[in-house]
């Protein structure tokens, strides 16, 4: 199952950060992100303010990935980076500056975090000749403020299935929609495309198409109605806006899941086969277009599928097997082609 997180700035201020951190653990945020040492972020009391926030993240139960250059040591007052144990920080981002052999101990007391785009094959399989746990492994993509300078997400998947292979896992970076970081306030997404799309979108792109683990919001902060999203998510699924027919209100009571084994044209909800055992008619209603979004019902004729529910994914041929029950909203067709491999939706 995927996470999905936050990230968070000491140059943000620790007031705002208290607030962020409470709405991340109502949205069960999981993971967050920092960086320790943004020349640009000028802290007038530098200890003070990462002990806060790692206090803060301890509590609220979210687990901090934090990137650590070696004067992050030096500020910190600590004599080495091994003194982080002593810390709440279980995830540290080692980009540079550690031989392999250096990672691999640090790997027996840290989940090692690398940049995902520069940690190469042979890298990889010095790290195995080493035997370590690949499991406290993940490779992170970068965020990029610069216009024109992100990755696609056909890059982000390749990056992503050859780490899959040693056990890996991926953490990227979609933009945020309300607060957005300095110094060039043009979002912070790994994906290009993502800069201004959609946010749920781009969430769903990168956990779909780019094979992400994790994903993490990589601006300040986001909208309410986007906490409650990133709340949904965390509990495996989201919210379709629909019209249904007054009969079969009785759909929007649960969470459906997909298949695991995703159809390309359907999505088919698991849940609802157990709707032809609860003495519903499921009579046939009359054959009507079978068009992109159409939420159906299998009817008699369907046999022992009568009463599983399917969204199409696609225009699709009518079939007198099938009841029209609604239909989802324009706005959110966008979504179906994610919702995918047991992922869940709930109508609303």
């Amino acid at each position: 199952m995927n996470s999905y997180g936050i990230s968070l700035y000491l140059g943000t201020g620790i007031i705002k950060n208290t607030e962020i951190i409470k709405k991340a653990k109502d949205a069960k945020v999981k993971y967050a992100f920092t960086s320790l040492h943004l020349p640009e972020e000028k802290i007038s009391d530098y200890n003070k303010e990462v002990e806060a926030l790692l206090s803060l993240c301890k509590d609220a139960g979210i687990e901090l990935i934090v990137d650590i250059g070696p004067r992050t040591i030096e500020k910190l007052g600590l004599p080495d980076i091994y003194s982080l144990k002593n810390t709440p920080i279980t995830h540290i981002r080692v980009d540079y500056g550690f031989t392999n052999q250096e990672i691999a101990d640090l790997s027996k007391d840290f989940h090692i975090v690398f940049n995902a785009s520069t940690l190469s094959i042979d890298d990889l399989e010095s790290l195995r000749a080493l035997k370590v746990d690949f499991s406290k492994f993940s490779g992170c993509h970068n965020f990029y403020p610069k216009p024109l300078t992100g990755l696609s997400v056909d890059k982000v998947r390749e990056i992503n299935n050859r780490l899959h292979n040693y056990g890996v896992k991926t953490i990227g970076f979609v933009p945020g929609d309300k607060e957005r970081r300095g110094p060039l306030h043009l979002g912070l997404p790994t994906v290009e495309e993502h800069r201004n799309n959609d946010l749920l979108e781009a969430v769903l792109q990168l956990r779909s198409l780019g094979q992400c683990d994790i994903i993490l919001i990589g601006d300040v902060d986001v909208k309410e109605e986007t906490w409650t999203k990133l709340k949904h998510l965390n509990e495996n699924y989201i919210e379709l806006e629909a019209d249904i027919d007054e009969d079969y209100s009785y759909v929007r009571e649960l969470i459906h899941h997909d298949r695991p084994d995703s159809s390309e044209y359907i999505i088919r909800s698991q849940e609802s086969r157990g709707y032809a055992t609860q003495g519903k008619p499921f009579e046939k209603e009359g054959v009507k277009p079978r068009v992109k979004g159409s939420i159906s019902v299998g009817n008699i004729e369907y046999l022992r599928y009568s009463g599983e529910l399917e969204i199409a994914r696609i225009d699709l041929d009518e079939e007198e097997k099938v009841n029209i029950i609604g239909h989802i909203r324009n706005k959110y067709l966008k979504y179906l082609p994610y919702i995918n491999d047991g992922m869940g939706f709930r109508f609303k």
